[in-house]
């Protein structure tokens, strides 16, 4: 257990990782994402999936990791089927089913019977349950251009999906563990580092200036974009799905979120250069840069590099080959190491949990009790 005053030093550090992240995301958005993605999140991935083994993935069975396990293979392998058209049959039934959001909200919802659940019959059978519940809540519910009766997301649905295991992950549970842990260790500057996390998406929104330092590069583009693979594509759904491009911007970049089925190509002005593009991407590149120092800056808290010595150096030499993949082909390396990055997200969702349940607790026992811990 560390001292507070030493607890109080960790806290100090990471105010200044979120403003260093927050310079950097300002300056240059996008490639700051490209780089802390290729270079700081294989080594995250691998470091944290370790720590959560020997920690027992916080889950009350010894097995129910399987599971999250297993959803992360059905997705990894329909995205490489998907990247490389093979088995072509599976990815169709993929698609046309809707499987991929659908293990994703079963698996996250799931993690809370996982912590508070022990006997495996009455688990399993609501975990059973609760597939049915979201095999419903994702019917059809649309017809698209072509006649096919298709599921269209709903802002829940959409953030539930497409925003859990991407900006929710690296920005809300990150927040949420933070503030778990400052309520737990009754600490008033993790609290403190707590409400800065909260401020520094609205100074990169609302206080810094609306235009750009450096514009992105052409690497930059065709690493984002990624031949149609890259996060290009989370960037544009956000724009779309929550409207944000009707937000004054240069005249016709809207035009491109009025289609039923858009050219990609066509969309790079507003993702790239017009100011919800711009802005968006401050807030992608300062959540994903911060998460990755947040852990790498606690390891005296967490502990993740207490593992055997041979588990260690195998995690840093996947980690140096990962580096090699991302520096000859970005978008190879997003497609060879997809499956580690949604396992470790998955993987990560009892945690995520437990924080939630935690705060809960620890917010009661302070009402109760104060702020002051004997």
């Amino acid at each position: 257990m560390l001292s507070a005053q030493r607890q109080d030093k960790i806290n100090y550090l990471n105010i200044g990782l979120m403003f260093l992240s927050m310079i950097a995301a300002f300056v240059m958005p996008f490639e700051v994402f490209l780089f802390a993605y290729a270079f700081l999140g294989p080594l995250h991935y691998l470091t944290e999936i370790s720590w959560l083994h020997d920690r027992k993935y916080f889950s009350t069975g010894k097995y129910d990791f399987l599971i999250l396990l297993g959803v992360g293979c059905l997705l990894g392998y329909s995205d490489i089927a998907q990247t490389y058209n093979f088995h072509s049959s599976f990815t169709q039934m993929f698609f046309e089913l809707n499987l991929g959001d659908k293990l994703i909200l079963l698996a996250f919802i799931s993690s809370l019977l996982f912590i508070l659940v022990k006997n495996v019959l009455v688990k399993g059978v609501l975990i059973v349950i609760l597939f049915g519940f979201i095999d419903g809540w994702f019917a059809p519910n649309y017809t698209n251009a072509f006649g096919d009766e298709v599921f269209k997301p709903n802002y829940a649905t959409f953030a539930m999906t497409s925003l859990l295991p991407t900006l929710f992950h690296v920005y809300l549970f990150t927040g949420l563990f933070m503030l778990f842990g400052a309520l737990k260790s009754r600490s008033k500057t993790g609290l403190l580092s707590v409400a800065c996390f909260v401020a520094v998406p609205f100074v990169l929104i609302y206080v810094l200036p609306n235009t750009t330092l450096f514009e992105i590069t052409t690497y930059g583009k065709d690493s984002y974009f990624a031949e149609g693979n890259g996060f290009y594509n989370l960037n544009f759904q956000i724009l779309k799905e929550f409207e944000l491009a009707d937000m004054p911007v240069e005249p016709g970049f809207t035009d491109v979120f009025d289609r039923p089925y858009v050219d990609p190509l066509k969309a790079f002005p507003v993702i790239f250069y017009s100011t919800p593009g711009v802005l968006l991407m401050r807030f992608i590149a300062f959540a994903y840069l911060y998460h990755y120092l947040n852990w790498f800056s606690k390891t005296e808290i967490i502990r993740w590099h207490k593992v055997p010595k041979i588990r260690f150096i195998a995690v840093l030499l996947i980690w140096i080959a990962a580096c090699v993949v991302y520096l000859i082909d970005y978008g190879l390396g997003l497609t060879f190491l997809f499956f580690l990055s949604f396992t470790h997200v998955l993987l990560e969702f009892p945690l995520n949990m437990m924080s939630i349940v935690g705060i809960g607790k620890e917010s009661v026992a302070i009402m109760k009790g104060g702020f002051s811990k004997d």
